[in-house]
C-alpha cells in the first residue's frame, strides 16, 4: 500500500466565518442595545411624569402638615403618619369607607348580573338584532360622562323631569315637584343607575366577545346529555370565560370604588353625607377644609384598598395559569 507523506497531503481550506453585514462602514453591535430603550424612553418619561409624580407628590404631602398657607409658601413641615392616624379616627371616616363598599357591592352585582344576561340575550339574536343592540351598546359607553350625569339630572328634576310626569300620569300624585335629590335614599338609587347604566355597555361586549369562543361542540354535547340552560352556563360557559369574567369583576370594581364624577357633578356627595364615598371624601377635605394633608391621606388609602383588589386579581389569575400548565 503506498505511504502518503502527510507534509505533502493535500489540505482542505479552513471556512472562514461569513463577514457580518453592517450599515455604511460602522462596527456592528456598537449602539444597538441602547437604540430600543431611547425610542422608548420618552413614554416612559411621560408616564413617570404623568403617574407616578403625582402618586409620590400625594405620598409626600400625606407626609406633611400641608395647608393653604403650605400651599402658597412651600415650606410644610414633615409630621410622619400624624395625618394617617387623625384620618383612622373620624368616625365620619369609617362611615365614608363602610358607604363606599356598599356602594361597590351593590354596583358591580347589577353590573355583572345585566351585563352576563346582555351577553347571552345578544349570543342568541340574529345578525340584524345583534347589530342593533351592539351598537346601542356602543352609543351608550361613548357617551361622555358629564354630559350622561346631566341627562340624568333633568330626567330626575323635581319640576321639569319626565320621571316625575310619567309617575304624575299613570295616577302617582305623591311624585308631583318630587324631590328626588333631597332624599338621600332616592339619590343613592339615582347615582347606582347611572352608573350601571354607563359600565354595562363595556362588560356586555367584553362578555359577548368571549362568548364567541366558546366552541359550538361543547353546547351541542351538553344538550344531549340532557343539560338545561342553567346547567349549561355552570358547567360548559362560565368555566371556559372565568379569567375573563374575573377580569371584567376586578375591573368594574376599580372604576365604581373611584367613581367620582358623577357623584360631585350630580350630588357633590349630598344630600348630607348619603353619596358620599372616599373619592368625594378626599376632595371634599382637601377643598372645603383646606386639609390638602388629610384629602391626599384619604387619597392614599382609596389606592391601597383598589391596590387589594388587584392584588387578589393576579394571584387568581396566576394560580390559573399554574392549573393550565
Amino acid at each position: 500500500m503506498p505511504v502518503v507523506d502527510q507534509r505533502t497531503a493535500p489540505r482542505t481550506p479552513r471556512q472562514r466565518p461569513a463577514p457580518r453585514l453592517t450599515v455604511r462602514g460602522t462596527r456592528p453591535d456598537r449602539g444597538r442595545g441602547l437604540w430600543p430603550y431611547a425610542l422608548i424612553a420618552p413614554a416612559i418619561g411621560g408616564m413617570l411624569y404623568l403617574l407616578v409624580y403625582p402618586l409620590a407628590r400625594a405620598v409626600l404631602i400625606s407626609l406633611q402638615d400641608f395647608r393653604l398657607r403650605q400651599l402658597i409658601s412651600g415650606d410644610a413641615e414633615f409630621v410622619g403618619l400624624r395625618n394617617y392616624r387623625t384620618l383612622l379616627a373620624d368616625p365620619r371616616f369609617w362611615e365614608v369607607v363602610r358607604r363606599t363598599f356598599v356602594f361597590m357591592a351593590i354596583n358591580v352585582v347589577l353590573i355583572m348580573v345585566i351585563a352576563t344576561l346582555v351577553a347571552l340575550m345578544v349570543e342568541r339574536l340574529r345578525r340584524v338584532g345583534r347589530t342593533v343592540v351592539l351598537c346601542s351598546l356602543v352609543l351608550a359607553w361613548a357617551m361622555p360622562v358629564v354630559a350622561a350625569t346631566t341627562v340624568f339630572q333633568w330626567l330626575f328634576h323635581s319640576e321639569f323631569g319626565i320621571v316625575n310626569w310619567a309617575l304624575t300620569t299613570l295616577g302617582f300624585d305623591s311624585f308631583d315637584r318630587y324631590p328626588w335629590f333631597a332624599n338621600g335614599t332616592a339619590a343613592f338609587a339615582i347615582l347606582v343607575t347611572l352608573i350601571v347604566w354607563q359600565s354595562v355597555p363595556f362588560a356586555a361586549i367584553t362578555l359577548y366577545s368571549a362568548l364567541t369562543t366558546v366552541p359550538l361542540e361543547l353546547y351541542e354535547s351538553a344538550r344531549l346529555d340532557g343539560a338545561g340552560a342553567g346547567r349549561i352556563f355552570r358547567s360548559v360557559t362560565f368555566p371556559m370565560l372565568r379569567p375573563i369574567f374575573l377580569l371584567v369583576f376586578s375591573l368594574e370594581v376599580i372604576w365604581t370604588f373611584k367613581a367620582f364624577v358623577q357623584i360631585w357633578v350630580m350630588t357633590r356627595g349630598g344630600p348630607g353625607d348619603a353619596t358620599t364615598i372616599l373619592p368625594v371624601y378626599a376632595v371634599q377635605t382637601a377643598l372645603s377644609s383646606q386639609r390638602y394633608d388629610l384629602g391626599s391621606a384619604a387619597s392614599m388609602v382609596t389606592v391601597v384598598l383598589m391596590s387589594g383588589v388587584l392584588v387578589l386579581y393576579f394571584r387568581q389569575m396566576f394560580r390559573q395559569e399554574d392549573e393550565t400548565r
